[in-house]
């Protein structure tokens, strides 16, 4: 519990309006997308950077911990305060597009941003900003540029490093600093904005970021592929882009996400079927997409598609995504909880990843049902068990770390969009050896020897 001289000092900062520590904001600020739970001491809403600089001041000289804070809608605890302290909560003033730059094509905004918004004011004018996470509609952008997200556009268009020019922060000590500039090429400096991406808050409070917005496409075409099995499936998705054709999204569903889809929402989805892979593809001309769409049906054939179905209006486009877009509340029904994994490999090796899963659902009895961005070879695998009992618990989380060596042992990353935080810290030993982790604490002490910002994350506590 903070002592009121704190409580005071922070009040005289942003005003007793922006300052809570009553039971319903400790409640409301201490979850996450994981459902674990650390209640903070407090929730500060700063108004400007101003604020945010003297609140870490005053943190930093007091040792008083300090967690930023988007939206809240994370799936590894990386905005959970875990050590208590103080909540650094942007959605409430720093949430506006201060700037869309037509003539540089570049967006200005602050941390607590929606995505969806500037997605929506870029489009407005012409513009198109590409990121597209699955809680794109109250995510923050402040939360992607912390955690690197990214969405099903990934596989053509990229993830949110691929569009951060600058940004500005707050370091622990209270120093404001710009990283880097609008410009195209800038290789002046080390690239702190570089670091700060993915840092999960645990370097400094992101107060203002500048993104590249590129050209919208005109038109964009869907279609989807069955194929018997999953190995046909993975085969055809690498074969696809090894084919010149790069699709905007490349997502796909195994059999146990068709049936769980199937029996929630009776959508006559094919429940015999091994996969499923949507995939849309954009440009400017008819006959762009008419040729890409081509090339990928000659490619799913070849590799045992059975149907190939292109949506015609507007509403066979919703029909087709739907199954995707509803797998992740569906397979609710082979288990209470979900231990959701976002793991990454080179597209190559998806056909061997989905076998070795397969065999580590056989090995411990579970339940496994796969779907994901398979157009940048990330996949949600998804280990189901009985939340109120510790065994299966304990029995989930070994088929995760099993999972997770088999991934890093085929070239593959812990985390493609979710992060690291509280729940795969665990297993940060998988994927770096020791004079790399020994490395990321020694950034992390560099810009936070008192460590107050956001500590427990990512394993880089000593």
């Amino acid at each position: 519990m903070l002592e009121k001289k704190h409580l005071k000092a922070f009040q005289s900062i942003v005003g007793k309006e922006n300052i809570f520590d009553d039971k319903a904001h400790m409640i409301a600020y201490s979850y996450d997308a994981t459902r674990v739970r650390y209640e903070p001491d407090a929730v500060i809403f700063p108004k400007d950077e101003a604020d945010v600089s003297a609140i870490l001041t005053y943190c930093n000289e007091h040792q008083i911990v300090i967690t930023p804070r988007g939206a809240g809608s994370g799936f590894t605890g990386g905005s959970l305060p875990a050590n208590g302290g103080i909540i650094l909560g942007f959605e409430k003033h720093m949430n506006k597009i201060i700037e869309i730059d037509m003539d540089n094509m570049v967006a200005v905004v602050q941390p607590g941003v929606i995505n969806m918004d500037l997605q929506r004011a870029a489009e407005a004018v012409g513009l198109f900003y590409p990121p597209d996470p699955a809680s794109q509609d109250y995510t923050t952008l402040g939360g992607n540029v912390s955690e690197n997200a990214g969405g099903m556009r990934a596989s053509k268009y990229g993830i949110t490093k691929d569009y951060v020019m600058a940004l500005r922060a707050v370091l622990p000590n209270g120093d404001i600093i710009r990283a880097g500039k609008k410009t195209i090429k800038d290789v002046a400096g080390y690239n702190i904005a570089g670091i700060l991406i993915a840092s999960e808050g645990t370097l400094a409070a992101i107060t203002e970021i500048t993104l590249k917005l590129i050209a919208k496409p005109k038109m964009t075409k869907t279609a989807m592929g069955i194929f018997p099995s999953v190995d046909d499936a993975m085969n055809a998705v690498y074969k696809t882009f090894a084919a010149g054709i790069t699709p905007v999204a490349m997502e796909f569903l195994d059999n146990l996400t068709i049936r769980a889809v199937e029996e929630k929402f009776h959508k006559g989805l094919p429940v015999d079927a091994g996969a499923l892979l949507v995939t849309d593809v954009d440009g400017n001309l008819e006959i762009d997409l008419e040729e890409q769409m081509a090339e990928i049906e000659k490619v799913f054939t070849e590799n045992g598609c059975t149907s190939f179905q292109r949506a015609k209006d507007a509403k066979e486009v919703a029909n087709l995504w739907f199954a995707r877009r509803n797998a992740s509340q569906s397979i609710t029904i082979y288990g209470s909880k979900k231990i959701n994994e976002d793991i990454t490999v080179p597209r190559s090796e998806l056909p061997r990843l989905l076998h070795e899963i397969a065999k580590v659902a056989e090995k411990y009895n579970v339940k496994v049902p796969c779907f994901g961005h398979t157009g940048d070879g990330n996949v949600h695998t998804n280990v189901m068990v009985d939340g109120s009992d510790p065994e299966q618990l304990k029995i989930g989380h070994k088929a995760i770390k099993e999972i997770f060596q088999i991934t890093v042992d085929m070239g593959g990353t812990l985390s493609g969009e979710h992060g690291i935080g509280l729940s795969k810290a665990p297993f940060m030993d998988i994927a770096f050896s020791k004079e790399e982790i020994n490395l990321f604490r020694a950034i992390k002490k560099a810009f936070d020897p008192n460590n107050i910002l956001n500590p427990g994350k990512m394993a880089l506590d000593e």
